[in-house]
C-alpha cells in the first residue's frame, strides 16, 4: 500500500485543492469542501538497482570512494542460512568461503584478499566494531541473523582511513529500525528447509515518548548437508535510544551471538568424488559465544557541526574440541583401551575494548565549501589463548582437559591509539577531492607458557607505528555519469597465529613486520537513459611483507623452520556491475544484472618452505584468488510476486603459494576447481504484513568446494551444500 505522498500527480492535485487551507487561507469556493481518504495501491519490487551512500554519510566521507549498499529487507534470498552468494550477489569480486556450516558465519573477501571470517574487513554493526581482536585475531566471530538486518554498507578500496587500517575496508550491518509511529510492533520470521533446517526470528520495537526501543531473539537448528554437521545457533539483541533533545541522542545496545557446530572434518579428493556428504570426523566441535555491548552518543551541535562517540567491547570466547589430523587419518577406537584417543581442546578468550570519537565540521575556504572529519580511537585488547589441551575421549562437546593443563597458555595484549582526519573539498559543483591521514601508535606483547619452549623464548613485543595517507576524488559528467578514484595506504597487523611456533622445530623471527601496502582504484559509474545502470572499477592492491615459513639451518640446532616475512604480492583487476531494466510499469518489473570481476594476483618476490627445501614464489598465483568471479541473474516482479533466478560462477584457484597442481593424497594441497551454481528465490507479499518466500539453492545439485583451508577447521576438501529447499513465512503487526 502507498500513501498519497508517494504519488506525485495525486499529491499535486491534493496541494492545489487543499494548499490554501494548509497555510491558513480558505477561499470561499474551497471553504466547505471535504474529500474522502484516498488510498493508492502500487507494488514494491525487491532487488532493484544497487544503491550507493551519499558523499557525506553520517560522520563518514564517502565521496570518490568505492561503496555499495545492499538493501537486505528487499531481497528474496535465503536469509536463515545467510547464503553469501545471494546476499552479496551485486558486489562484484566478492568471494564467499563456506566454512562453519550454512547459516553460522559469513566469510567474505573482495579483490583477492583472505575471506577467513571476513578478517580483512573492519566489521561493524550499527557502526560498532565487532572484530574479536583487531590485532590478535581480527576474525569476526560475532554473527547477527540476516533477518535482523535492514541494509549492509560495503566500503572498500581507498575508503579505509576513517575507520581502520584494513586492506579490505569496512562492512557495516545496519539492523532494522523500529516503527516510531507505534508504541509496539512485533515481527516473526520462521523458516523450514532441507537437512533439518528450522529457524525462528522474533522481534519487538516501538517508541514511547522520547524513548525508542527494539530487540530480537533468533534460534536456528540444522542437521547439516554433510553427515555429522549439526548446527545449533542463537542470537539476541536489545537497543534503547533516548532523545534528550532533537539534536542530542544516546543509544545503548547489547548484541550476542553463539552457535555450536559439529565439524564433519576434511575430505581427500577421492572421498569427495565418491560421496561429498560423507564425514571424516564424528567428535569435532566448534563454538563461539560473543557479546557486543556499546553506548553511542550522537550530537548535532549546530547546523555545521556533528559529534559521534562510540564506546564498545567485544567479550566472549571461541572454543573447539577436535581430533586433529589430515583427512586420511581415521579417528578410530583403540583396540586395546576400547576408547577413542583424547581430543585437543583450544579456547580463546576475548576482552576487546574500544572508544572512538568522530567530529564532522562543515566550513568554507574562500569560495570552496569543505567538510572536515577527524577523530581518535583507543583500543585495549587482551586475547587469552589456551591451546593443545588434552581433552576427553568422549564424543560430545566437552571442553574438560587433563590435569596437565594446556600446551600453550598465552596472553596477547595490545594498546593502540589511532588519530585520523579527512577533508572533503568541493572545488566545484562537479569536482570533489578528499585528503586523508591516519596514524596508529601502539604495541602488542605476548607473554605466557609454551610447553615445548623455554620460558625466556616466549615473550615477544611488536610495535604498531604507522602513518597512513590517502587521496580520492570524483568528477560529475553531466547528470548521469561520474568518474572516481584514489589511492590509500593500509596495513595488516601480525596476528597471534603468525607468531606462535607450532612445534619445538619452529622459530619465530623477533623482527616480524606487519603487512603493509596500498589500494588504488579508478572507477566509472552512472546510468544510460532509464535502462542501463553501471559501475566499472579498475584496481590494484600491493601487499608487502606477507608471512610464511622458511627452512633454515643452524650449526648448533641443525635444520629448523623459520617463520618470517617471505615476500610481496600484487593483485590487479577489474570489477563490473551492470544492470538493465527491461520493462517496468506499476504492476511489472523485469531486469537482468551481472556482477563480474577479473583478478590477476601474483607474488612479485619471495621464498617459502616447500617440504624439506625452500622454493621461489616469484610469478606464482596468490592462494584463493580465482581469475574470474561472476554472478548474473534475471529478476522479475509482477504485482505481489517477485523472483530472482541467479547463476554464480567462480574460477579455478590454488590452495597454496607453491601452486600445487596435483592434489596431495591427504587433500591438504591442490587446486580448487571452478564451479557454477544456480539458485531460484520467489517472494509473495499477501499484504503489508504477511509474506512468503520459497527458495531452491544449488538447483542442479552441484558438488563443489570453495577453499582448502591451511588451518582450522582442518586441511583438506570441505564440501559446500548440495541442492536444498527453503520456505520462509513472515508476519508483522
Amino acid at each position: 500500500m502507498t500513501t498519497i505522498k508517494q504519488k506525485p500527480i495525486l499529491w499535486l492535485v491534493f496541494v492545489l485543492l487543499q494548499g490554501p487551507a494548509l497555510f491558513g487561507q480558505k477561499p470561499d469556493s474551497l471553504r466547505n469542501i471535504e474529500i474522502d481518504q484516498i488510498t493508492i495501491t502500487s507494488y514494491r519490487f525487491p532487488g532493484q538497482e544497487l544503491k550507493h551512500l551519499d558523499a557525506i554519510h553520517q560522520t563518514y566521507i564517502t565521496s570518490g570512494k568505492k561503496n555499495e549498499v545492499i538493501l537486505v529487507q528487499d531481497l528474496p534470498f535465503n536469509a536463515a542460512e545467510k547464503t553469501g552468494r545471494q546476499l552479496f550477489a551485486k558486489i562484484p569480486g566478492s568471494f564467499i568461503y563456506d566454512m562453519d556450516g550454512s547459516g553460522n558465519q559469513i566469510n567474505v573477501a573482495t579483490r583477492g584478499l583472505d575471506p577467513h571470517r571476513s578478517w580483512e574487513y573492519n566489521i561493524r554493526q550499527n557502526g560498532i566494531m565487532t572484530n574479536s581482536d583487531i590485532y590478535g585475531y581480527p576474525a569476526s566471530h560475532y554473527s547477527p541473523p540476516m533477518e535482523a538486518i535492514h541494509r549492509i554498507e560495503v566500503l572498500r578500496g581507498t575508503s579505509s582511513l576513517l575507520y581502520g587500517s584494513q586492506f579490505g575496508g569496512m562492512i557495516n550491518y545496519i539492523t532494522k529500525a523500529p516503527d516510531t509511529t507505534k508504541a509496539i510492533t512485533i515481527e516473526s520470521i520462521n523458516t523450514a528447509g532441507s537437512f533439518g533446517l528450522l529457524s525462528s526470528f522474533n522481534s519487538v520495537g516501538g517508541k514511547a515518548g522520547k524513548m525508542t526501543y527494539c530487540g530480537y531473539y533468533q534460534s536456528r537448528k540444522s542437521s547439516g548437508y554433510r553427515n555429522n554437521s549439526l548446527s545449533d545457533s542463537e542470537s539476541q539483541f536489545a537497543s534503547l535510544q533516548y532523545a534528550f533533545t532533537p539534536s542530542l541522542t544516546a543509544r545503548a545496545e547489547m548484541g550476542r551471538s553463539t552457535y555450536l557446530y559439529q565439524i564433519p572434518g576434511p575430505l581427500t579428493d577421492k572421498q569427495f568424488g565418491e560421496n561429498a556428504r560423507q564425514s571424516s570426523r564424528t567428535r569435532n566441535y566448534f563454538s563461539p559465544d560473543i557479546y557486543v555491548p556499546s553506548i553511542t552518543l550522537d550530537w548535532k551541535m549546530s547546523k555545521n557541526t556533528r559529534v559521534n562517540w562510540i564506546s564498545s567491547a567485544v567479550l566472549g570466547s571461541r572454543s573447539s574440541v577436535q581430533f586433529v589430523g589430515f583427512a586420511d587419518v581415521e579417528d578410530l577406537v583403540d583396540s586395546l583401551t576400547l576408547r577413542y584417543k583424547p581430543r585437543q581442546v583450544d579456547i580463546d578468550g576475548f576482552k576487546s575494548y574500544a572508544s572512538e570519537m568522530r567530529v564532522l565540521q562543515d566550513y568554507a575556504l574562500g569560495s570552496v565549501n569543505a567538510t572536515l572529519v577527524g577523530g581518535i580511537r583507543y583500543t585495549h585488547n587482551d586475547l587469552h589463548r589456551r591451546q593443545q589441551g588434552k581433552g576427553s575421549t568422549g564424543t560430545d562437546y566437552d571442553l574438560a582437559i587433563s590435569e596437565s593443563g594446556f600446551g600453550r597458555d598465552i596472553h596477547f595484549k595490545t594498546q593502540n591509539v589511532a588519530i585520523f582526519a579527512e577533508n572533503l573539498f568541493k572545488i566545484s559543483k562537479k569536482f570533489h577531492m578528499t585528503l586523508g591521514l591516519r596514524t596508529e601508535q601502539g604495541q602488542s606483547k605476548m607473554t605466557g607458557r609454551i610447553a615445548y619452549l623455554p620460558n625466556e623464548k616466549v615473550p615477544l613485543t611488536i610495535q604498531h607505528r604507522y602513518w597512513l595517507a590517502g587521496i580520492s576524488s570524483e568528477y560529475q559528467i553531466g547528470k548521469a555519469h561520474k568518474i572516481y578514484g584514489g589511492w590509500s595506504q593500509a596495513y595488516r597487523p601480525v596476528v597471534f597465529a603468525d607468531i606462535i611456533p607450532a612445534t619445538i622445530l619452529e622459530k619465530t623471527d623477533p623482527s616480524l613486520k606487519d603487512a603493509f601496502g596500498y589500494n588504488t582504484e579508478l572507477g566509472f559509474k552512472g546510468k544510460f537513459g532509464t535502462i542501463w545502470t553501471y559501475d566499472l572499477t579498475f584496481f590494484e592492491i600491493r601487499y608487502n611483507n606477507r608471512i610464511g615459513s622458511l627452512i633454515q639451518e643452524d650449526v648448533h640446532q641443525g635444520v629448523y623452520v623459520w617463520k618470517t616475512n617471505i615476500g610481496d604480492s600484487r593483485t590487479r583487476g577489474a570489477e563490473l556491475y551492470l544492470e538493465a531494466l527491461l520493462y517496468s510499469d506499476e504492476q511489472t518489473r523485469l531486469s537482468i544484472f551481472t556482477a563480474s570481476s577479473y583478478f590477476d594476483g601474483v607474488y612479485l618476490n619471495g621464498t617459502i618452505r616447500n617440504g624439506a627445501e625452500n622454493t621461489s614464489l616469484k610469478g606464482n598465483k596468490l592462494e584463493t584468488v580465482p581469475m574470474w568471479i561472476s554472478r548474473s541473474a534475471f529478476q522479475a516482479g509482477y504485482r505481489k510476486f517477485s523472483s530472482i533466478f541467479q547463476f554464480s560462477y567462480v574460477g579455478k584457484s590454488f590452495s597454496d603459494a607453491v601452486n600445487t597442481e596435483i592434489p596431495s593424497s591427504n587433500g591438504a594441497k591442490g587446486p580448487v576447481p571452478s564451479y557454477g551454481v544456480w539458485d531460484l528465490n520467489i517472494l509473495y507479499r499477501l499484504n503489508q504484513n504477511f509474506q512468503v518466500k520459497i527458495g531452491c539453492n544449488n538447483m542442479l545439485d552441484k558438488s563443489y568446494f570453495t577453499k582448502r583451508p591451511a588451518g582450522y577447521p582442518g586441511q583438506g576438501v570441505w564440501s559446500s551444500d548440495g541442492r536444498s529447499f527453503v520456505v520462509t513465512v513472515s508476519y508483522k503487526m
